[in-house]
């Protein structure tokens, strides 16, 4: 029996890095998963993949800025599974911008993906979870959620609010049997990280390399099980001791 047997798991931002990595490992311990991510392509592509190893899954294109689509993939994964037990709350983006040239045009939109969409995936999936009689969340936050940087204020603000909001459902819904907690990850060698900014991200991680993926999925996986249980409303840093310094 795995950690996740039978459990119908929701990721966002699925279709690559963390997200798709975190999907594999929920696979493997048992879960049913619903992929959520805006880019269509990949993400069928990999729903593709995973099925051919005869695997549930299903993929569903959505932003998650809209309500409505929001409010879709719940129904999508409903219809299709019958409940939802977990949520990986991962979809984001990042920017570096000096903030004395930054748009607010652009500082609306990361923090509409970074902390608003956060709240609207949330809100529904704990709005299926009380149908259901629990469940567990995890909202990807950063480690910049714990400490600033320059050129990210719009990013940092976001995941800053991300760990703030995720204390503050924790303690709203801990009687309802729905834990929260998030994952802030460190340097972690996806693609939003630039090719040229990888070395010097490594040397600046007391560590000296990037975090991998599939280090981050277990971390995702130890915080979605009952290997968490007594967890709530906490957040799990993982970023080879950078926020130690």
């Amino acid at each position: 029996m795995g950690k996740l047997q039978d459990k119908v798991a929701v990721i966002t931002g699925g279709a690559s890095g963390i997200g798709a990595e975190t999907a594999k490992l929920f696979i493997s311990e048992g879960a049913k998963v619903v992929l959520v991510d805006l880019n269509e392509e990949k993400g069928k592509a990999f729903e593709a993949e995973l099925k051919a190893l005869n695997h549930n899954v299903l993929f569903i294109k959505a932003n998650i800025t809209s309500e409505e689509e929001v409010a879709n993939v719940f129904k999508q994964t409903v219809d299709t599974f019958g409940k939802v037990d977990v949520v990986f709350n991962n979809a984001g983006i990042g920017r570096v911008h000096p903030s004395h040239d930054l748009e607010y045009s652009e500082w609306r939109n990361t923090v509409n993906v970074d902390l608003d969409g956060v709240f609207l995936v949330a809100r529904e999936s704990i709005r299926e979870m009380l149908k259901t009689g629990g469940g567990t969340i995890v909202n990807t936050a950063s480690m910049y959620g714990w400490v600033g940087s320059p050129g990210s204020a719009a990013y940092n603000a976001a995941k800053g609010g991300v760990v703030n909001l995720t204390r503050s459902l924790a303690l709203e819904y801990a009687e309802k049997n729905i834990r929260i907690n998030a994952l802030c990850p460190g340097f972690i060698d996806t693609p939003i990280i630039p090719e040229e900014n990888k070395q010097a991200l490594s040397v600046a991680t007391p560590m000296k390399r990037l975090g991998k993926p599939e280090e981050m999925a277990k971390g995702v996986l130890f915080l979605a099980s009952d290997d968490s249980s007594y967890m709530t409303g906490n957040s799990l840093i993982i970023d080879g001791g950078y926020t130690a310094q």
